[in-house]
């Protein structure tokens, strides 16, 4: 009989992952404002946020590598 597969993800680990993409966001948001070249409120908002999500998107990805290569040193380990 086949081993039933291991879930490596649960409800926990995703919620520490949206809540620190959230956290990321909003620190890269902050940052980003004051490089956007714009007068207008509105425009460097919106400069800003195109910019922090592609640098979360940047952090989710190395946050799932960080995990995947921890739980392989902690599967060798063993």
């Amino acid at each position: 009989m086949a081993e039933p597969e291991t879930k490596y993800t649960t409800p926990a680990s995703l919620a520490v992952d949206a809540v620190l993409c959230v956290a990321i966001f909003v620190y890269f948001l902050l940052i980003f404002r004051s490089h956007v070249p714009a007068t207008n409120p509105k425009w460097i908002y919106l400069w800003a946020a195109y910019g922090a999500a592609c640098m979360t998107g940047v952090f989710w990805l190395a946050l799932q590598m960080f995990r995947v290569v921890l739980r392989f040193h902690r599967e060798t380990k063993k």
